[in-house]
């Protein structure tokens, strides 16, 4: 019996031209579009979906083409903020699927599209046992294979919400070496910070440009007499920034309209409160980022 070793080339599997063809078939999207943006954090739960879908928001009132690519693929939220769910219809074109189109015009390819119901989970196998490695790399397939079968067509700005945790930044990084670069989001409680501070660390180990700082919840407006307060306890995040030597780019107060827009209000919170302070706040932060990026 002849062993792998004993095979000549691809022993007829023709793997390597699908490789080859899959990579040009990425490249020919990503080549259309000019800046490549992921926004992630090392901890959950600090609203960076949020704070993704405004910053596409306020992108679009200014008149950039935006795309916004869900990469957290078992906990995909896009969509529903976005207005576009698994009822959304795809339509399959030039070889590949044209992308949602949500709130403004903002174009979307997430997980929850993809799935027969809104609060089916994302399983990769029936198997209890699957390994981890395993389940890394059927994810980071997905990943590939979302950004090189999607339409996107020509765009100003890719959005690319990241996942809870800072090792999925490998596999986004081998996609897309261009990466224009990464915005941390954290919210003031020292534990958000501590783990936001290693997400940092190792984007600047791994050579990955730290756009900047965004504090969320920072403090909060009050629905009544819309003052501001003080939300968390925490150290001072600008000098968190000091000590990364990275931009602070963004302190967001946290506003209750916030969480009833999305999909069932027909809108994103920056279109319908744009003039509010957090309105306001945001504007500021995608200021700074596209500045960080033109120069």
């Amino acid at each position: 019996m002849k062993t792998y070793d004993d095979l000549e080339g691809d022993g007829g599997s023709n793997i390597v031209e699908q490789v080859v063809q899959l990579g040009g078939k990425l490249r020919s999207r990503l080549d259309k579009i000019k800046y490549k943006v992921a926004l992630m954090s090392g901890k959950g739960g600090v609203g960076k979906s949020s704070i993704t879908a405004n910053v596409a928001s306020c992108l679009a009132d200014r008149g950039k083409r935006v795309g916004i690519l869900d990469a957290d693929l078992n906990g995909p939220s896009i969509g529903h903020l976005l207005g576009v769910g698994n009822d959304a219809q795809l339509k399959m074109k030039d070889g590949g699927v044209d992308p949602g189109i949500g709130h403004q015009g903002i174009r979307i390819m997430s997980m929850d599209m993809l799935l027969k119901t809104a609060d089916a989970p994302v399983m990769w196998t029936e198997a209890a046992d699957a390994t981890a490695v395993w389940v890394s790399t059927m994810e980071s397939t997905a990943i590939r294979e979302l950004l090189a079968d999607t339409n996107w067509g020509e765009l100003d700005y890719l959005l690319i919400d990241m996942p809870p945790g800072s090792d999925r930044i490998d596999n986004i990084r081998a996609l897309i070496p261009e990466l224009a670069g990464v915005v941390e989001i954290t919210i003031p409680s020292p534990l958000s910070q501590h783990i936001v501070a290693k997400s940092i660390t190792k984007n600047n180990k791994m050579g990955v440009p730290v756009i900047g700082l965004i504090e969320n919840m920072a403090t909060y407006i009050c629905p009544h007499c819309e003052k501001e307060g003080r939300l968390f306890a925490g150290e001072n995040i600008r000098e968190l920034t000091e000590k990364k030597a990275i931009p602070y780019i963004g302190k967001i107060p946290f506003d209750t309209r916030m969480s009833q827009t999305g999909r069932a209000a027909g809108n994103l919170f920056y279109a319908a409160f744009k003039n509010s302070a957090t309105g306001k706040a945001i504007a500021e932060t995608v200021d700074n980022i596209e500045n960080f990026l033109t120069k």
